[in-house]
């Protein structure tokens, strides 16, 4: 089965689902992707390439086998053949581009992609990366998308060389919030894996610190102020205080996206779905936590600590999802539509 593939052409086809939005998208575009694309998503003559590139995407059920092996989860190994992605050929396209198009948000991801590449082949790249995305003007949002990674030094580099603090937003899943913890020494380094449902305490105390240690503050010239968590059971939504309105909405609208794209279906189809949160959790391991019990009239629960607002949802699950593929894309995509951003 043929799909758009690749996380920015994914988060435009879902934006590109409200009609009132144009989308420009600058990847590589072969003639089989441009045919998929929704009549909303503009390409520029100069990402359109002659073939296209592909990844190769297997998807299983929980409780699939394989040899000896269980799957504890719904989920898919990924293999690229991406040449154009792994050295972000478009780059420069894309920035070139913005001039004409004016943007009101602009979407990053594929970094990940690089990880193929010799270090030296990444660390130039990242550098022009850096560069480039200097040049998109200050008022326009961005927001990174980030993938499953395996390098911890190159994750590193991306989060010290520059990246987070170019960026207003990030949107990441339990596998990339953990190993972005290890490759840079943060909070609950030590752990090497979650197991089942990630401790909701845990999660909040790694997003804190990305945004204290990266994020905006008083002292430190960062845009950082917003990151979308996104894990099978539960989604978090973090912001700076006074950079964002609206996070009840996005972080809910967020969570329905999950369950209906799984689950294949317009709406939420209470049959097909059921809840794998943790009902009652506490807010962080590392300070005075405050105990949390959800309430099911009030999905969205708020907490504060020290000017950084979390907005967290339990996730409507699909008991037997059609396809998990792009879900994490579809997450932050209907995040952002929802998310207001105040004009500094």
């Amino acid at each position: 089965q043929l799909y758009v593939g690749g996380n920015a052409a994914l988060i435009g086809q879902k934006l590109a689902t409200n009609p009132d939005l144009k989308i420009l998208l600058c990847g590589p575009v072969g003639p089989k992707l441009h045919e998929l694309l929704d009549d909303n998503v503009v390409v520029p003559p100069e990402s359109m390439q002659e073939r296209d590139e592909f990844h190769l995407i297997l998807e299983y059920q929980a409780g699939e086998q394989w040899g000896r092996v269980r799957a504890p989860a719904a989920n898919r190994f990924i293999f690229s053949h991406d040449l154009s992605n792994g050295a972000l050929n478009m780059l420069e396209v894309f920035v070139s581009s913005l001039d004409e198009f004016q943007p009101d948000l602009v979407v990053l991801s594929g970094l990940h992609m690089m990880e193929g590449q010799s270090k030296e082949m990444r660390q130039r790249r990242l550098m022009e990366a850096v560069a480039s995305i200097s040049d998109i003007p200050t008022d326009i949002p961005i927001h990174l998308e980030l993938a499953s990674m395996t390098d911890q030094d190159f994750m590193s580099n991306i989060m010290h060389q520059q990246v987070f603090p170019l960026v207003n937003s990030i949107g990441l899943n339990e596998q990339e919030l953990l190993f972005l913890t290890q490759a840079a020494s943060g909070p609950h380094a030590s752990l090497a894996s979650w197991s089942g449902v990630p401790d909701v305490g845990v999660v909040s105390d790694i997003l804190f610190w990305i945004l204290k240690e990266h994020g905006k503050t008083a002292e430190r010239a960062s845009d950082l102020t917003r990151i979308h968590f996104h894990t099978l059971a539960y989604h978090i939504l973090v912001t700076v205080d006074g950079h964002w309105g609206n996070q009840a909405a996005a972080v809910a609208a967020g969570a329905r996206a999950a369950g209906t794209q799984a689950c294949a279906t317009d709406t939420i189809d209470t049959s097909k779905v059921f809840l794998k949160a943790p009902l009652e959790f506490v807010t962080s391991h590392t300070e005075a936590p405050s105990k949390i019990s959800l309430n099911p009239d009030e999905p969205v629960v708020r907490w504060h600590r020290e000017g950084i607002s979390f907005h967290f949802t339990p996730v409507l699950v699909c008991k037997d999802p059609v396809r998990t593929v792009g879900l994490g894309d579809a997450i932050s995509a209907e995040g952002l539509l929802y998310s207001e951003v105040y004009p500094q």
